[in-house]
């Protein structure tokens, strides 16, 4: 009786734990910037990558910064070894904007609207994501 009552308190746990986890996994993929409904595994993983991507940029042009006194462009970081991110991750290319005071490195999709992923994503010196359809 006991064994089936250690048992029984182990099967609730888990399902409890799994009811949460599922929450917060449904949660945290509606949040990571793809559209809802329409992200697949794959989009998923783009906009991971993007994103990390963009934080890499964004990292080198605070350094670039730091040592130099000023915010400079995608081609400069590269020229100058700060990083070695591609220009582009498929379907997006990358760009940095430079304006008074800070800066803002953005990410824009080329092609189809219909791939649930945004058109544009972007952060700012602060490290903060923008994204819009």
């Amino acid at each position: 009786m006991r064994g089936l009552f250690g048992l029984l308190t182990l099967v609730l746990g888990l399902g409890v734990g799994m009811y949460f986890y599922s929450r917060q996994v449904q949660s945290s993929s509606a949040a990571s910037g793809a559209a809802s409904e329409a992200a697949t595994p794959q989009a998923t993983i783009n906009i991971t990558g993007v994103k990390t991507d963009l934080v890499t940029i964004a990292g080198a042009e605070r350094r670039y910064f730091a040592g130099e006194g000023k915010y400079v462009s995608l081609d400069e970081l590269i020229s100058t070894h700060y990083i070695t991110v591609a220009r582009q991750r498929p379907p997006y290319s990358y760009a940095v904007e430079i304006g008074e005071g800070g800066f803002r490195v953005v990410a824009t999709r080329s092609g189809d609207s219909a791939s649930g992923l945004p058109a544009r994503l972007s952060v700012d010196e602060n490290m903060e994501f923008q994204a819009s359809q």
